[in-house]
């Protein structure tokens, strides 16, 4: 049995029915619609990059450990960002003493040298848990980047496994310091497996590039027989921040362990102007760490060091530091 429709409800239906009657056809189509119609064909563009934007930290590694020291230097001199070492855990004690002298200096927390990543089974685990560690650290510090390093194997030549030991331990500890906002940055280095053109793509081949990404020293790169320009354009994607540092070689004698020094901005072999020239190119936006292992034959302080570092960029490069 139907129920009688109301009068109230009978004469709304009816207004409602005569107004929709006196309303356009084109009017009536658009009421239908949840949305009028958009032309959607700007998005199939791709939207291209912002212009380059390299902001200048510099690293207390000249300091030798005196990182108060550093801190206040490189502040004077006028970088606007730092990396500094493990060795600061146990130096300032907790991460808020190291934010807050950094954010009295005006320096920002770029990125923190973890140390050497050990990825053979029987120690991996326990070197993994310590590094991200040293990412909480740097977090609650209020730092950015996370840098890690490794060895080669000592006594024999490396091999696929020990790439993939590698790979695999990179990946692990670069989840463990994403769950933190951290990303980790693998720093290629003479010395490490990495040490090679062809063996850092062997590591970045076998560790995920969703976790881990290249921190890319130029000169390294290039004492390792490969060209900094080239690799800008290879790991554009996965570039996280850089190393700027400059080397010279000479011929080995039995005073040092290598035929090589690290030396300032614009005294050596690599092309600084064309590792910029691409960083342009790629539009890369982000932190360029300047890093000067030890000041050569000890001719100028750590400070003084630093500022011909800044004064090449600045005055050579015409670079804003």
């Amino acid at each position: 049995m139907h129920s009688p429709i109301r009068r109230r409800e009978f004469l709304g239906g009816m207004g409602a029915a005569a107004m929709a009657a006196s309303l356009p056809l084109e009017a009536l189509h658009v009421r239908e619609m949840l949305y009028p119609p958009v032309d959607l064909s700007y998005f199939d563009t791709p939207i291209p990059p912002g212009p380059s934007e390299i902001h200048f930290g510099y690293a207390s590694i000249t300091w030798g450990g005196k990182d108060r020291q550093a801190i206040d230097d490189i502040a004077a001199v006028g970088f606007h960002g730092i990396q500094l070492r493990s060795n600061i855990i146990a130096e300032f004690g907790g991460p808020a003493a190291v934010r807050d002298l950094l954010s009295q200096r005006e320096l920002k927390f770029v990125a923190l040298s973890s140390g050497d990543l050990l990825s053979d089974p029987a120690a991996a685990k326990k070197s993994i848990a310590e590094h991200a560690e040293h990412a909480k650290f740097l977090h609650d510090a209020g730092g950015l980047y996370l840098q890690i390093i490794d060895n080669r194997p000592k006594g024999r030549i490396a091999t696929p496994a020990d790439f993939k030991q590698l790979g695999r331990a990179l990946t692990e500890l670069g989840k463990r310091t994403a769950d933190l906002g951290i990303p980790l940055g693998y720093h290629n280095h003479m010395g490490s497996l990495g040490e090679r053109p062809e063996e850092l793509d062997q590591v970045l081949g076998d560790a995920d590039p969703r976790y881990v990404k290249l921190e890319l020293d130029i000169a390294h790169y290039f004492q390792g027989g490969g060209d900094p320009v080239k690799a800008i354009e290879k790991y554009s994607d996965r570039l996280l921040f850089l190393h700027i540092k400059d080397v010279e070689r000479f011929a080995p004698s039995r005073d040092t362990d290598h035929a090589y020094r690290f030396v300032e901005l614009g005294q050596g072999l690599v092309d600084v102007p064309a590792v910029f020239e691409a960083l342009g190119k790629i539009s890369f936006r982000g932190w360029a760490i300047v890093e000067l292992d030890a000041v050569p034959d000890n001719a100028r302080s750590p400070k003084e060091a630093a500022a011909a570092n800044r004064e090449y960029l600045q005055e050579k490069l015409k670079l804003t530091v």
